[in-house]
């Protein structure tokens, strides 16, 4: 099996749906959030987005993550991935590389992130996610699914998708 990302904006359920998917696939999870430098961290705490150059260093770390569990058989990856720029340097690290888009609207993607009381992400950054969000619905390798639907029902549309090739 080739890796996925499961990627979206903040509190799209990425974190959830990942483990819960490498879970049923045996797959290892790379939670993205945990490669962040304490800069970025620092800086997202603070209510300031990051920018293109905060992540170069971020998705290069990740692309080393993907390269390191291709020859094992892949990973599931949480990710944001909100530009094809981003995905295209993952892509470019991981040949066959997928992505899985939990789409959600900003009013649930607000609510979501005020219910996280463990999470440095602050709901004061969750418009700039969408503000950066380039749509991945035309490219290659991409399944969009609502993320309001059932956790369950996500990990089994999702591993449909996987099978089918």
């Amino acid at each position: 099996m080739t890796s996925v990302v499961i990627m979206g904006v903040a509190g799209c359920g990425k974190s959830e749906i990942g483990r819960r998917l490498a879970q049923a696939c045996g797959l290892p999870l790379v939670e993205g959030d945990e490669f962040h430098p304490p800069a970025n961290v620092q800086k997202m705490r603070s209510g300031v987005p990051l920018d293109d150059a905060d992540r170069a260093g971020w998705l290069a770390a990740l692309g080393d993550e993907l390269v390191r569990h291709d020859g094992k058989g892949g990973a599931v990856l949480t990710c944001s991935a909100l530009k094809r720029a981003y995905r295209d340097v993952l892509r470019g690290r991981s040949p066959g590389l997928r992505f899985v888009h939990l789409a959600l609207t900003h009013e649930e993607a607000l609510r979501r992130v005020a219910s996280r009381s463990s999470h440095f992400y602050p709901t004061s950054l969750v418009a700039s996610q969408f503000e950066a969000l380039e749509d991945p619905a035309s490219e290659p390798g991409v399944l969009v699914v609502d993320a309001t639907l059932a956790p369950e029902a996500i990990v089994a549309r999702t591993r449909a998708w996987l099978a089918a090739g």
